[in-house]
């Protein structure tokens, strides 16, 4: 990334990365971020991976970001998701979506 042009959005500072005996590996890269928001004109913005073996013996790897806007991102075969909505209730909510009552207005 250029450091010198003001026009850029992000600037890099900082990239880590680490493999220890056991196994524990991490990479991460920071860059501030410029925003609209004169309290904070700038921000850092996080994006890295780490990886370990858990007791059972699975490797689990974690990619992520982290900024102003979203927070910390996680993702992951482990991390547990939501389960789908069921159909019946996914068309409930679409139909209220679509008709709110008068007192919602």
């Amino acid at each position: 990334m250029d450091n010198n042009n003001e026009n850029n959005m992000y600037t890099l500072i900082f990239e880590n990365s680490y493999e220890a005996s056991n196994s524990i590996k991490a990479e991460e890269t920071g860059t501030l971020k410029k925003t609209n928001d004169p309290e904070n004109p700038e921000v850092i913005v996080a994006q890295g991976s780490y990886s370990y073996t858990d007791p059972e013996g699975n490797q689990i790897s974690v990619v992520y970001t982290a900024d102003d806007e979203g927070g910390f991102q996680p993702q992951g075969a482990h991390i547990p998701t939501a389960p789908p909505i069921p159909p019946l209730i996914q068309r409930g909510l679409d139909y209220i979506a679509a008709n709110p009552s008068k007192d919602s207005q």
